[in-house]
């Protein structure tokens, strides 16, 4: 069945039941920024504080969209690009865009503006919906883009290069469009790392999603009753897949703007949340605010919350320990995944398993696992090898990567990347990753694009950015970098100069030493994380 028809079902059901409620505890009033203002805060929209809509209003708006750009030529299998902050206008967008038969293709808001004609590029993209954070790195790329593509703009004072969202829609109509689906209908496209750092396409269709759906509910029981507190970006696999769980069995979600630790549990206390899915990071500096005494439980009503969950990157199984002292009553839970395996429950830890925390679990619903060696061959109890992935989450293919897809899709299994292995009782612990990738705080982090930024730099000979273990972030970005005979380089002045790249992408450590290479010219990395890994675990050991 096609997603779009639990939407319809849910109308049906529940048409006057608020099913999303946005807050923004940040900004209470509607104004607008500067790209340089953008960049020196938390990212986040201004909207108004709270807003609220019912299934009914999310159905009409998803109809109006459609029907917009069914009138303006866009056609099944034509593609609409989402850049978007978190809003109550990024759900209905998305559905509206998959009722007509076109892919909905979601940008990650934290993109330059080259990195946003590429992936439209790659994509081939028809239209791009974006909001007012945006303007600046559109505007930059809008000669490239606008041609043959139509601009849709989501907020007050549209820019000329596009048309107003708003005013546009207005008079469309919010009946459902006829446009038939079927479960083998490209559904979406969502974007990963290549091997060079640039985003990969990766194709899903309408079973794909409709599994996750499955796969959310079945693992984290939904309920009506339940609701669901969101707080990562949309865009990503994880946030939606999350809420999919909501979405199936009609409940209510809130969409949360900003991560502070009083955010989060006034949303939990003031929205009656049930549901919290949580990044690292954020559990920690909630069990810190409360170790402080900047936060105390007594001011909080927690006692409908029920789960809270953790994806994303590994968990720390003393920050369990130490969010269960804080909420014994709590259920944990954990899931692995990737945006080929159309995000997280491909690997289930179960809440009942709490005693295998640090495991990341067992195949989830309707997933099957294996750990293989180089050959495709199992390897034996306890060996080290590839987790790989089979089930109806599966990615259809890499978007014109014929290459990357062969090398990632074998006979049906989804070759992850990521080396594990499996205890005596069936559960599957991540032991490293094949890839470079640094996850750092639930974000992917590409060193090839930060070695190119800073290898910019005029007193920099040669530079290699690796993961370095960080109790707070899981990993961080080091940057070991070697200096041009002569030259006078400090660490201030490399922060200086990364202020140009996004916040997310900048090192955390400089680490000023001679940069290794083998006969072939590539960056020795094993080595380097030999050398600093080692040491920094030492460093985190020591402090306990």
């Amino acid at each position: 069945m096609p997603i779009t028809e639990i939407l319809e079902e849910n109308c049906k059901k529940y048409g006057e039941d608020i099913c999303l409620v946005e807050i923004n505890p940040q900004q209470p009033e509607d104004r607008r920024i500067t790209w340089k203002e953008y960049e020196l805060m938390e990212p986040t929209p201004f909207v108004h504080y709270r807003r609220e809509i019912t299934w009914n209003v999310f159905n009409e708006k998803a109809n109006r969209f459609a029907n917009l750009l069914l009138s303006r030529g866009v056609k099944k299998g034509d593609k609409v690009a989402i850049l978007l902050m978190n809003c109550l206008e990024w759900l209905p967008i998305y559905f509206g865009i998959l009722k007509t038969g076109a892919l909905a293709v979601p940008l990650n808001f934290r993109y330059s503006a080259e990195e946003i004609e590429y992936c439209v590029n790659l994509s081939d993209t028809d239209v791009l919906v974006f909001g007012p954070e945006f303007i600046g790195r559109v505007e930059e790329i809008a000669d490239l883009i606008v041609k043959n593509r139509l601009l849709f703009f989501v907020g007050d004072g549209c820019p000329s290069f596009a048309e107003s969202y708003a005013q546009q829609t207005a008079n469309c109509s919010g009946s459902s469009p006829d446009i038939k689906l079927t479960d083998q209908d490209d559904a979406a496209i969502y974007f990963s790392s290549g091997t060079t750092g640039f985003p990969k396409a990766i194709l899903h269709n309408h079973e794909s999603l409709m599994h996750s759906c499955k796969v959310e509910q079945n693992h984290h029981g939904q309920t009506r009753d339940d609701i669901f507190l969101c707080i990562p970006p949309l865009y990503h696999t994880g946030a939606k897949m999350h809420w999919f769980g909501s979405f199936l069995t009609g409940s209510k979600a809130v969409l949360l703007k900003g991560t502070k630790p009083k955010y989060i549990m006034d949303a939990i206390s003031q929205e009656k949340c049930t549901i919290v899915w949580l990044l690292v990071p954020w559990a920690q500096d909630i069990l810190d605010a409360l170790d402080r005494g900047d936060m105390k439980l007594e001011d909080y009503e927690l006692d409908q919350l029920r789960l809270m969950h953790i994806g994303a990157q590994p968990v720390p199984p003393s920050l369990i320990k130490r969010w269960k002292e804080y909420f014994p009553h709590h259920q944990y839970d954990t899931n692995y995944g990737l945006s080929e395996s159309i995000g997280p429950g491909a690997v289930h830890l179960g809440v009942e398993n709490i005693h295998k925390v640090g495991a990341i679990g067992k195949a989830g619903y309707g997933w099957e696992t294996r750990i293989v060696d180089e050959n495709g061959c199992d390897v034996e109890p306890g060996g080290v090898g590839e987790l790989i992935l089979k089930g109806p989450g599966v990615m259809t293919c890499y978007y014109h990567d014929e290459k990357a897809t062969k090398e990632s899709l074998k006979d049906g299994w989804l070759y992850t990347g990521d080396m594990a292995q499996e205890d005596e009782d069936g559960f599957i612990f991540l032991v490293d990753r094949k890839k470079d990738v640094i996850i750092s705080g639930g974000e992917n982090l590409y060193p090839v694009q930060i070695e190119d930024f800073l290898r910019a730099h005029k007193a920099i000979k040669d530079v290699a950015v690796i993961g370095l273990p960080d109790k707070r972030l899981g990993e961080i970005a080091a940057a070991i970098v070697e200096v041009k005979e002569g030259a006078e380089c400090t660490q201030e002045d490399l922060e200086l100069f990364c202020k140009k790249l996004p916040r997310y992408k900048r090192p955390h450590k400089y680490i000023f030493a001679e940069v290794p290479r083998n006969a072939t010219g590539k960056i020795e990395k094993p080595k380097l994380r030999e050398i600093y890994c080692g040491r920094r675990l030492v460093e985190m050991q020591n402090k306990g």
